[in-house]
């Protein structure tokens, strides 16, 4: 029987081999819409060509094609329905998609369906005429955050705590804000129609008030408006409280509160209308309050989660975005792999500097004959600014390797993790 063809927007090498492990496997073929290094780690965005060398890639495809799907984040998940469309697939429709994407849309649809678990917020033009009075016309008072309203991994993320704050952050926003909110906003000119009370697309940036607690991920899909849940991971902050650590799976938050977000979740999937998709959500858990608050909706499974579900689970939850594409319901994750636990390591630098070494092929081959089943992914070579890294970073530290680590419980997965820290040397010195 032929295969069926599946086209990932946005396919990588690193990830190709969860995709070739998972059972599905056996039935499809991957190929690449789009290839990881057209949507990532690039200086900008042409939304007209990525849509049309999409087009064409799989229009010159000689065979079937039976499903499109990203695991990545903008474009990603913006130009999967796009496709969809196209050539007639499943999928969730573009419209639920920005509802997840949009930033201030998405908080105005939250509002109506789950108000009681989102902070008060407010969207505003950086690029005001009247620049002075930017400030003073947001009402919420300080601390609070601002950030545009397309972005991820904390890109252009700003705590403000007085004017002086503000000040410095809108200077950046307005340099570098254009590079995801310029391609979004031709993306929603060619192909959506927004509400009135979003399509006033000058409002590019969100104030909102921080939300406290402990921070976690939903993973779960919607197919024909059934909506499941089957994992949460939390994500663990570094000490500096604004960058991550790492993200661990199982989570660790009582069944109860995870029984609660499943719920709202479910409330909010079904809301939007986000039918026949994966997503992630993120929450924050106030223990102080016992409130849940909804940080925000991703319509995607989340890549960076990919390894430490395959170490839990057996394969990675690739396959429920594989069934998903082609029209069908997935089956229950079953916990059939080699670990408790897991975790995605992110190891940071929290100052500018210049890279003088990174880890060699022999010193990453000493830990995986020491650790098997660890995977390390250095992402810094020497002689890089970590300041003038093209690929997106967040606006307080910077991102210098990823190392995915498995356990028998938490404590032997820490072990690990600082054994294989002190084998994997990068040297940063401070710039002249």
């Amino acid at each position: 029987m032929a295969k069926k063809n599946i086209f990932i927007v946005g396919l990588d090498d690193f990830n190709k081999r969860f995709l070739e492990a998972l059972p599905e496997a056996e039935e499809c073929d991957f190929h690449a819409a789009l290839d990881y290094s057209e949507i990532r780690d690039v200086k900008s965005f042409n939304m007209k060509e990525l849509i049309n060398k999409a087009i064409k890639r799989m229009e010159s495809f000689e065979g079937n094609i039976d499903g499109v799907a990203s695991y990545y984040d903008f474009p990603g998940t913006d130009l999967v329905p796009v496709l969809a469309d196209h050539f007639s697939l499943p999928s969730p429709t573009l419209e639920s998609v920005l509802k997840c994407e949009h930033k201030y849309w998405s908080r105005l649809e939250q509002r109506k369906a789950i108000p009681e678990h989102i902070t008060e917020f407010q969207a505003f033009d950086p690029f005001d005429p009247y620049d002075d009075q930017v400030f003073e016309k947001i009402v919420l008072e300080p601390t609070y955050w601002i950030k545009p309203i397309k972005s991820f991994k904390s890109f252009m993320n700003f705590r403000i705590d007085n004017k002086q704050d503000f000040n410095e952050a809108i200077i950046k926003i307005r340099e570098r804000a254009g590079f995801f909110c310029e391609p979004f906003t031709y993306f929603i000119d060619r192909y959506a129609q927004l509400p009135p009370e979003v399509s006033d697309l000058s409002n590019i940036c969100l104030a909102e008030y921080p939300m406290g607690g402990f921070q976690v991920t939903l993973e779960g899909h919607c197919f024909q408006r059934e909506v499941v849940a089957y994992g949460i991971v939390d994500s663990i902050r570094e000490k500096d409280g604004t960058s991550f650590g790492r993200y661990q799976y199982p989570s660790n938050l009582p069944l109860e509160i995870q029984q609660k977000m499943m719920d709202i979740a479910r409330k909010i999937i079904l809301h939007i209308e986000l039918d026949n998709s994966p997503f992630n959500i993120e929450f924050f858990y106030d223990q102080r309050k016992d409130q849940i608050y909804l940080l925000e909706i991703n319509p995607r499974v989340s890549e960076a989660h990919t390894e430490i579900f395959s170490k839990v689970h057996g394969h990675s939850h690739f396959s429920i975005m594989v069934d998903l594409c082609l029209g069908r319901n997935p089956p229950i994750m079953e916990k059939k792999g080699s670990y408790n636990v897991a975790a995605h390591f992110m190891v940071r630098h929290f100052e500018d500097g210049v890279v003088v070494s990174v880890p060699s092929k022999d010193d990453i081959r000493r830990v995986e004959v020491m650790f098997p089943e660890t995977e390390i992914k250095i992402l810094v070579k020497e002689g890089d600014r970590l300041s003038e890294l093209v690929s997106v970073q967040s606006s307080y530290s910077f991102e210098l390797a990823n190392i995915f680590v498995g356990g028998r419980d938490e404590k032997d997965m820490l072990e690990k993790y600082q054994s294989i820290l002190d084998m994997l040397p990068i040297r940063i010195e401070k710039p002249e």
